[in-house]
């Protein structure tokens, strides 16, 4: 068991220091190649805090643990508004201007919808997890189109803070050292994991849903606290809006891809509900039927991390 959980701890640590290194390499391949900085914002950083969840989901369904990797997807969803949000909103109120983050809300709970849809047969085939997968591609798509659209008014222009100006060269270094050091830790990670649900007697699901979803949700949690801090909030609730996008069609897709199979009970009865649930209660306190801005404020932030409390526990005493 101390071995298992060091894995854990081991992995988590990769995962954090390689996704870092993963976007800085490729934020700055990007922006070498010409490519605008409000694009590698919203796409290659927002798919890096990602990166650690792809792989433990892509790992672990090609293992024969399809379950983690499903509860990985979800959790970390629920995580990031519950925890991520609530603890930020906690701290600072974000105060939210982005044009372009009011039209992903929408778009982020028309994915989770699509996704509910294709599991509600009770199976992740593998025309679904290849359907989610180009949800993706064409996500991303629309993440291109937009932020070529998006005019110097668009507050996420100056907010972002990319990584530090570098030769291609060292950039590439950098990005395949990331990618490297992302493997490994979501391979100690995906052991530990597996081993310590073997020898509790609980699911590969339930690890997913708790351990693994809050871990690989930290980098998120780190980000957006200290964006919050700086008075980003956009970038803060962008951070979370964008990688929910890639968990419910990257992370979720995966699995069915590459170990389709059934979808557990809970999920379509507990676990999926909640994330759709706590979804559209982020798009009421993010929206200002006037169209100005709108302050996520302590109170909401504080209902959002009960909400999330009350999930844990709701995990934990189910038979």
């Amino acid at each position: 068991m101390l071995i298992a959980l060091l894995a854990i701890a081991a992995g988590f640590a990769l995962l954090i220091w390689g996704a870092d290194r993963f976007v800085d390499g490729a934020a700055a391949l990007a922006r070498n190649l010409g490519v605008p900085p409000l694009l590698i914002g919203l796409t290659i950083v927002g798919m890096g805090t990602s990166a650690p969840e792809l792989l433990v989901s892509g790992l672990a369904a090609a293992q024969g643990n399809p379950a983690l990797g499903i509860g990985n997807a979800i959790g970390s969803n629920i995580t990031n508004i519950g925890l991520v949000l609530g603890v930020t909103a906690l701290i600072t109120p974000l105060h939210v201007h982005s044009r372009l983050l009011r039209r992903e809300l929408p778009l982020l709970l028309a994915a989770m919808l699509f996704g509910y849809v294709l599991l509600a047969d009770g199976r992740l085939e593998r025309g679904e997890g290849i359907a989610l997968l180009l949800g993706l591609a064409a996500v991303l798509a629309w993440m291109v189109f937009s932020a070529r659209g998006a005019g110097r008014d668009e507050p996420l222009q100056d907010a972002l803070e990319l990584p530090q100006t570098m030769t291609t060269l060292r950039a590439a270094v950098v990005f395949i050292i990331g990618l490297v050091v992302l493997l490994a830790g979501s391979k100690a990670l995906v052991w530990g994991a597996v081993d310590i649900a073997q020898r509790l007697g609980v699911s590969d699901l339930v690890i997913g849903l708790t351990i693994v979803a809050i871990g690989t949700s930290l980098p998120e949690l780190a980000a957006s606290v200290i964006s919050a801090r700086r008075g980003e909030a956009d970038i803060a609730l962008g951070n979370v809006v964008g990688s929910n996008l890639f968990n419910v069609l990257g992370v979720l897709g995966l699995p069915g891809l590459i170990a389709p199979g059934v979808v557990p009970h809970e999920v379509l009865t507990r676990d999926y509900p909640v994330m759709l649930a706590m979804t559209l209660l982020l798009l009421v306190f993010a929206f200002s039927l006037r169209g100005g801005a709108r302050t996520i404020n302590r109170i909401e932030g504080g209902v959002l991390l009960a909400l999330f409390i009350g999930y844990e526990i709701w995990i934990y005493l189910a038979p």
